[in-house]
């Protein structure tokens, strides 16, 4: 299989001087990838280092084919209409110019012929059929212009193309859209991504770390399956070489205790009467030399045994998973947390979004609220915590329940870790905050890291450390999309977290792995026409 792109000896610096990469070596067939690795590692600049936007430091981005990198919207141009977005809107108006016999023959022979039918073949199958070309684009939605980013593509199709995080903020429906698009790619696909729904439409898996890349064969599943036997491997390796690190070190103590007593025996002969002096010298220059030679070999044994507990350490800190717990709040199976009647609201006076909705969480149950963006799901949550009153109806909420929103706001940026924990745990000592904080792998001088400074993986660890870490756990925990913007590694320390947790969730996602690893039983719909 030729290369649509090689990276030859790559590496890169970031402006402040941290290092990112050194001497990458990758090559890119026709195949869709699945690049994948911690949040910072730098796999966004090594897309924009493919996609030629960036000059590596040193080694060479090397492309074969025509690449093309998906354009993700986060501000609408005032005036850019649909296929201002799909980039034919020169082409559109010198075929309208040809058709009403206008242009000359340099604009006929300019002309894309083909352009329309290629077009409504492209809409279609992103299902925006029924969307024109000269619908401003301002009225989309964020699924929609990212389903249009991808006809775009499909209009005229490179040989490569590089998708950034292609899911993030869609909704199911624009979800199942990529993941469609990419299983009906038959071109080379790079893929940044931390939906693992999504990533199991790829033929290989391609991680960063901080060592560099490795590259394996398969989707997420087959991936997965073989990072759980590495971490396995690792973990009896590293068994083995501290047994063998105590073992050497053992030996070379009996070793040096039993000198020691010869020693001390040599000196008492020696101070028997009757034996020459150059008898005594050479069997104490043997002894010296029996020594040397002993403690060599204990040096040695202990040197080997110690680079090889390193080695094992070492790979343990590449493949070991983010872990934490939670503490108990041991909710009875029949008390109610949270239930609905008839409730009808919204964030508007007099417009409401959510209609006559009735439900009860009874004891630990875990259930989500699903639908499409614009459905209500956030009002849901804001109405269930108190931050909304309903226009009718009633909310019975839980004796004490916490919301983690995208935003995280509870916490307070300008402060510490530990300043966060005090602050919303007013009855923990400083002993009980630390230990609090270290089952949240905060320990020592990382709980004073100012929140503001830390990863949307920290944040929420904070966040959820702060709720339930301290004396007296919610019976509710809701969550609002709490997996968007983290990685892998942070999603599944988590779902680990939160299997712990045995209060009552309310969740709103639309990652389904993430919802099937917390054990949702349960689900809220909340369809378009909710929206009334």
């Amino acid at each position: 299989m030729s290369a649509l792109l090689t990276l030859r000896n790559l590496s890169y610096s970031t402006p402040d001087g941290r290092e990112l990469f050194q001497g990458l070596n990758l090559s890119l067939g026709r195949e869709r990838y699945g690049l994948i690795g911690r949040n910072g590692v730098g796999k966004s600049t090594l897309m924009t280092l493919m996609a030629g936007a960036l000059g590596p430091k040193t080694g060479a981005v090397l492309r074969h084919g025509s690449l093309r990198q998906l354009r993700q919207s986060v501000q609408v141009a005032s005036g850019e209409m649909v296929a201002d977005a799909l980039g034919v809107s020169e082409a559109l108006a010198r075929l309208a110019l040809v058709s009403a016999g206008r242009g000359g023959i340099e604009a006929m022979q300019d002309a894309d012929w083909t352009l329309e039918a290629r077009l409504s073949e492209a809409m279609a199958r992103m299902d925006l059929a029924g969307i024109g070309l000269d619908r401003p684009l301002a009225t989309l939605s964020g699924g929609q212009r990212t389903r249009l980013a991808l006809a775009a593509i499909l209009v005229d199709p490179p040989d490569l193309i590089l998708l950034d995080e292609p899911t993030n903020n869609l909704d199911r429906d624009g979800r199942v859209a990529v993941a469609r698009f990419l299983g009906e790619w038959r071109g080379g696909a790079v893929v940044v991504s931390h939906d693992r729904e999504l990533l199991r439409h790829m033929d290989r898996m391609v991680e960063l770390t901080s060592l560099g890349v490795t590259t394996y064969g398969g989707n997420w599943d087959l991936y997965a399956e073989r990072k759980a036997n590495e971490l396995a491997a690792a973990e009896r390796d590293l068994a083995v070489a501290e047994r063998d690190a105590g073992e050497a070190a053992r030996k070379a103590q009996v070793a040096a205790e039993r000198q020691a007593r010869k020693d001390g025996a040599g000196k008492r002969s020696r101070a028997k009467a009757g034996q020459s002096k150059l008898l005594l010298d050479a069997r104490q220059d043997r002894a010296e030399k029996t020594l040397g030679r002993g403690n060599r070999l204990a040096d040695r044994q202990r040197a080997a045994a110690a680079g090889a507990l390193q080695t094992a350490r070492a790979k343990m800190e590449t493949v070991r998973t983010l872990a934490f717990s939670v503490g108990a709040v041991r909710l009875p199976a029949g008390k109610t947390v949270l239930a609905f009647d008839q409730v009808t609201g919204g964030p508007v006076p007099g417009r409401a979004i959510i209609h006559d909705l009735s439900f009860a969480i009874v004891g630990p149950e875990r259930v989500a609220v699903t639908g499409p963006n614009g459905s209500g799901k956030s009002t849901l949550l804001r109405l269930a915590t108190g931050a909304l009153q309903p226009f009718a109806g009633s909310v019975v909420q839980a004796r004490r329940s916490v919301m983690l929103d995208q935003q995280m706001s509870l916490l307070d940026p300008d402060r510490s870790i530990l300043d966060n924990f005090r602050r919303l745990n007013p009855g923990c000592n400083d002993n009980a905050c630390r230990a609090a904080l270290a089952r949240f792998l905060f320990r020592a001088d990382a709980a004073l890291r100012r929140v503001g400074e830390l990863s949307g993986g920290e944040i929420l660890r904070v966040g959820l450390a702060c709720t339930l870490g301290g004396g007296d756990p919610p019976d509710l925990l809701i969550l609002d999309e709490p997996t968007n913007h983290l990685d892998i590694a942070s999603i599944t320390a988590v779902e680990a977290a939160l299997g712990g947790f045995d209060g009552a969730l309310l969740v709103v996602s639309h990652d389904e792995d993430f919802l099937s690893a917390i054990g949702v039983t349960r689900r809220i719909v909340l369809s378009q026409a909710s929206a009334g």
